[in-house]
């Protein structure tokens, strides 16, 4: 990945390519756009609502709202806000979602800003936040003062690697960025994509090194935010002893209920798309609705992607439970890297190491392609329930002579199933959502929803579009309620973990 670094010969044919300053320039705008909206919605939702009523019924949305496919919810929302979307339909406005990577920006701003509101109500669990909030309040502060002088400068830490996350999938990202576009040029992602994929050995090195970039530009965002908090960390802490008494919670509940609003309107252009008979602009509604579309749909994709998100999860799942049982936590950060890493670079990575092995093409390559992703996911949602396992019951057991498999079948995972089916849920989840490595992997041999929702996004049946993008969303919803059920089904024969 390294030798195209050392060529002069590529670093001129990438200056002298005509798409680079367009795709670097919609980078940066879908990036910055996507980073600092999410962040600024986050801060303005916990700022507006926490604490009260309407967070904790934004918290109980917000599993919902994650567990929506980055690819199905910019599908619907393609069908949305496109030129001849609903909207446009509806009011005559056209939204221009491809230029310059703006729409994709803020399409990944909300989507993400749901990552980091997750992320954040976890923190927002201590007593202290309530505590200072209350002290703050009492000395005549107002509501809005007193969370950004309270709660920010001690948020904003502890969302770094949430943050990291978010910049290295902005930058990264294809199979959304192929959807909304940019198109002519693409972002950078999506054209190293196109040059990893050329015959010719010149472009091809051009992909890689394109990929490299985009680590460089992940380590650029990481200076100016390591900066910018530098500078300004200092300044939120401080209290000038002017009171002011505003009060964002109006503003803060209408966003909430205007993300919401966008999330169910697109999946419900999805559903109305999937059963359209005939659906001319600018109709406001389908000419007819019928079943034909589903009866036609290809259904192998959804049998492949059953097939690869079953297998990576449960191999996810055993590897997650013998790292718990046996492993270092202090190294957990090297299983969660991916995370925080641009997806291509990674990808076209494994790909190399497939070809070398000769497993490209295989099931086993692309199982163990998904499991990169789907081991981190896994990862966080098991870690805090393990720790927080009653040792005093491995103690126990070791005084009647078990042994620690003994233990860990016996009362370690009978007493975890439930988290341990969360993170089996979630880890089917990220697998039915990946792409590159599907595509990578799989050397195009693999169709799966998602592949195919993307595919069809190019100028295909937009009703063909809509079924797959539902199937990729209906696929981990039915996984979430099937784990859901099991782990009642154990609450219910086991008294101690109803």
């Amino acid at each position: 990945m390294a030798r195209p670094l050392l060529l002069p010969d590529i670093w001129q044919l990438l200056r002298d390519d005509n798409q680079w300053p367009g795709a670097l320039r919609a980078t940066l705008n879908s990036t910055l756009i996507s980073v600092s909206g999410a962040l600024a919605l986050c801060l303005l939702l916990i700022c507006g609502l926490w604490p009260g009523p309407r967070w904790q019924r934004l918290t109980s949305r917000l599993p919902l709202l994650l567990a929506l496919p980055h690819v199905a919810f910019a599908s619907g929302f393609l069908l949305l806000f496109a030129d001849r979307g609903w909207l446009a339909r509806l009011c005559g406005i056209s939204f221009h979602l491809d230029e310059s990577g703006i729409g994709l920006g803020i399409l990944l701003a909300l989507k993400e800003s749901w990552f980091l509101l997750w992320i954040a109500s976890a923190q927002l669990n201590q007593q202290t936040f309530t505590q200072q909030l209350t002290v703050a309040q009492s000395l005549g502060y107002g509501p809005l003062q007193s969370r950004i002088r309270v709660l920010v400068p001690q948020l904003l830490p502890r969302l770094k690697w949430a943050l990291l996350a978010v910049v290295a999938y902005s930058l990264s990202v294809v199979d959304v960025a192929m959807i909304l576009g940019p198109a002519n040029p693409p972002t950078l992602a999506v054209l190293a994509w196109q040059w990893l994929h050329d015959a010719d050995p010149q472009r091809t090195a051009l992909g890689m090194l394109t990929s490299l970039i985009l680590v460089g530009l992940l380590g650029i965002f990481i200076a100016i935010g390591y900066g910018g908090w530098s500078l300004i960390a200092s300044g939120l802490r401080q209290f000038s002893g002017k009171r002011q008494q505003r009060n964002i919670q109006p503003l803060a509940a209408f966003l909430t209920s205007t993300t919401s609003a966008i999330a169910v309107a697109a999946m419900a252009m999805l559903v109305l798309w999937s059963l359209a008979d005939g659906w001319f602009f600018p109709a406001l509604l389908p000419d007819a609705v019928t079943v034909s579309g589903w009866q036609m749909a290809e259904w192998s994709p959804l049998v492949t992607t059953l097939l690869l998100a079953l297998a990576s999860s449960l191999a996810g799942l055993l590897a997650v439970i013998l790292w718990l049982e046996g492993g270092n936590s202090r190294f957990d950060l090297w299983l969660t890297l991916p995370l925080f890493l641009p997806a291509l670079p990674m990808v076209a990575g494994q790909y190399q190491m497939l070809l070398m092995l000769g497993q490209d093409g295989t099931w086993s390559g692309v199982i163990w392609s998904h499991m990169l992703w789907v081991l981190p996911y896994m990862l966080l949602v098991a870690r805090p329930a393990w720790q927080q396992f009653d040792a005093r019951l491995v103690i126990t057991a070791r005084t009647f002579g078990w042994s620690p498999w003994k233990i860990l079948c016996r009362i370690k995972l009978p007493a975890l199933i439930r988290p341990l089916l969360a993170s089996l849920a979630v880890g089917f989840s990220v697998s039915v959502a990946q792409y590159l490595p599907t595509l990578y992997a799989g050397a195009g041999r693999f169709a799966t929803v998602t592949t195919e929702t993307v595919a069809l996004s190019s100028g295909g049946d937009p009703q063909q579009q809509a079924i797959q993008a539902l199937l990729q969303m209906l696929i981990p919803a039915l996984m979430f309620i099937l784990t859901l059920q099991a782990s009642r089904l154990f609450g219910r024969y086991r008294q101690g973990l109803r």
